[in-house]
């Protein structure tokens, strides 16, 4: 690889270099300090002397945690609409992103159908008409108010789609001399040879899904069917409107600290989980679905 030794690149290399390093900081720091309170004790937590290293070391959050059946429900309502919803974004992602790969000659409308999918990527409908379209079709306060309304993401699609348009074109003109049609060409020949990016709208889903907590709010109305992170929102709603608290109900409500801290970092467990084992295609599904040839 070519590298410039010149004073002015040197310089940018540094700035860029030190510009990351702070944004990862920023990025991590936040997280020890969640990390370092859930495993403290709740008298240095009260007293402040957290910082990003556990003080008085305990498990106590974490034993007290797994009594806490709202977390638990919540947590598997999370599950739930994770599996829900990204199976549903998958599959509808696969089934408009192959026909809008295909050149004009075989689906004369494509042009139509990819200025509609833009327009509604660009111009989405505000809060207050897709909140009554949802109540209007009976979905409010299920987990399909959850999965629905999110069911074909745009961007997922463009990025699918032109990672099917770059596939050798020789494969597909062989397939169609053996006599298949598009459904077995999309199933038998297109998916398969799309698993990097499938792999990473798949994780876009996923992530998207677990991390949504704004909706929950809005669409769920029963406690038991909130979802995990609508959850941790409003404890760290409740943790933060401490005006017209007494000196005792803020004592207490900050020896909860640790306690909602454990439920951070354990909510944060199954991306960590699942984001190395989709890594290896991450990369590669970006890039290739990215540019058009």
């Amino acid at each position: 690889m070519l590298r410039y030794k010149t004073l002015e690149n040197r310089i940018f290399d540094f700035v860029v270099t030190v510009l990351l390093v702070l944004l990862g900081l920023l990025c991590l720091l936040p997280l020890l300090h969640v990390l370092a309170l859930s495993f403290s004790s709740k008298n240095a937590a009260v007293a402040g002397r957290v910082g990003f290293w556990p003080v008085e070391f305990t498990l106590a959050s974490y034993e007290y945690l797994l009594k806490d059946s709202r977390f638990f429900q919540a947590f598997f309502v999370s599950v739930k609409r994770v599996i829900l919803g990204g199976g549903l974004n998958l599959i509808c992602t696969v089934l408009m992103a192959y026909p809008l790969s295909l050149e004009k000659d075989e689906f004369p409308s494509r042009d139509r159908y990819m200025w509609f999918t833009i327009f509604c990527m660009l111009f989405g409908a505000s809060l207050v008409p897709w909140y009554f379209v949802i109540k209007g079709t009976g979905l409010l306060n299920s987990i399909w108010a959850l999965v629905i309304p999110s069911a074909v993401p745009v961007y997922n699609v463009i990025l699918l789609m032109n990672f099917f348009r770059n596939q050798p074109k020789a494969i597909k003109e062989s397939a169609k001399i053996d006599g298949i049609n598009q459904i077995q060409m999309m199933s038998l020949i297109c998916v398969p040879l799309a698993k990097p990016a499938i792999a990473t709208v798949t994780l876009f889903s996923i992530v998207g899904h677990w991390n949504n907590f704004f909706d929950g709010m809005l669409l769920i109305n029963t406690p038991s069917k909130v979802p995990l992170q609508t959850y941790i929102q409003s404890l760290v709603i409740n943790m933060s409107d401490t005006s017209k608290l007494s000196t005792e109900q803020l004592i207490n409500m900050m020896s909860q600290r640790t306690f909602n801290s454990a439920k951070i970092v354990i909510a944060t467990v199954p991306i960590l989980i699942i984001y190395p084992f989709m890594q290896k295609y991450f990369v590669t599904g970006i890039t290739l679905g990215s540019v058009k040839e």
